[in-house]
């Protein structure tokens, strides 16, 4: 694709050359330059003009990133760029969908005027809970693709007698939905949220976890406290084997660490954020989606 290049943000390097190689497209890296008083610079590498520009981000620690992007869209438009679409697989904001106290500014929608300088947005697995689709956050296209049948392939390679859970309700259209692509029993947990780091879980089927691989499925783990009560639960049902899987591994405040020391076998992420456990690659399924709208 001569007319299009992919251009690799600060944190998203490796998955946009992969992206650019499944395109058979150019691939560019942007440069970010940072000075002392936490101000950055940003610079193309290569021309754009007249080229569509793939910007591939990562939007983990998204006050730094949410300006990186805007900053780089703008710069592409006026370096002649024909479009400029943004490939974020990881959507920051999109829980605080509503004005939960007074005063308080509604994060979602903010952020979706933001964006309007962007001509298509491509992200995966955005946590949609009131608001039930982007298409009325965003004044732009906008697509979003699901790391289900990924995840789904994973387990079905490397585990023996899976059972899966979804640690709460919000779980639900990631944990079930595996669970089918697999052929298993998905277990849907309810959540008592006390405030943003006390929850409470509990399992109220009567049921024996000792010879399964008990997969706990959801679309983030950010600070880790509704994996860490679900695996302590599943303990007490006799749960050996237990692994924590999610599409976007946040990992704030040290979760995995937290998470390993309880005895999990293994923590399973895409690449959507890099980690060290970004053992799913998302790069092949983006670039199918980016082809039919180029």
């Amino acid at each position: 694709m001569s007319d299009t290049i992919v251009i690799g943000g600060y944190a998203a390097q490796d998955l946009g050359r992969k992206i650019a190689r499944h395109l058979r497209s150019e691939y560019a890296s942007l440069v970010v330059d940072h000075f002392p008083d936490g101000e950055f610079r940003i610079r193309y590498p290569k021309k754009v003009d007249g080229k569509t520009v793939i910007l591939v981000e990562s939007l983990r620690n998204p006050n730094d990133k949410i300006v990186e992007v805007i900053f780089a869209a703008y710069t592409a438009k006026d370096l002649g760029a024909k479009k400029v679409f943004l490939v974020a697989p990881y959507m920051p904001y999109l829980r605080q969908d509503k004005r939960f106290h007074p005063g308080e500014c509604v994060s979602n929608a903010i952020l979706g005027k933001m964006f309007h300088v962007f001509d298509f947005i491509l992200t995966v697995d955005p946590h949609l809970h009131r608001v039930k689709s982007l298409r009325g956050l965003f004044r732009t296209r906008v697509k979003h693709i699901s790391a289900n049948r990924l995840i789904a392939d994973y387990i079905k390679k490397n585990l023996e007698n899976p059972v899966i859970i979804g640690p709460d309700e919000e779980s639900y259209q990631w944990a079930k939905t595996v669970a089918k692509y697999i052929n298993s029993h998905a277990i849907i947990l309810k959540k008592k949220r006390y405030n943003s780091r006390s929850v409470r879980i509990k399992i109220k089927e009567d049921v024996d976890f000792k010879n399964s691989s008990v997969v706990l499925v959801d679309d983030i783990i950010s600070s880790g406290h509704t994996m860490m009560e679900t695996v302590k639960e599943a303990k007490k049902h006799g749960a050996k084997k237990i692994y924590c899987m999610c599409v976007h591994a946040i990992l704030a405040d040290n979760a995995d660490k937290k998470l390993k020391k309880l005895g999990i076998k293994g923590l399973v992420a895409t690449n959507s954020v890099p980690s060290p456990y970004s053992r799913i690659d998302l790069s092949g399924t983006l670039a199918e989606e980016l082809k039919k709208v180029l």
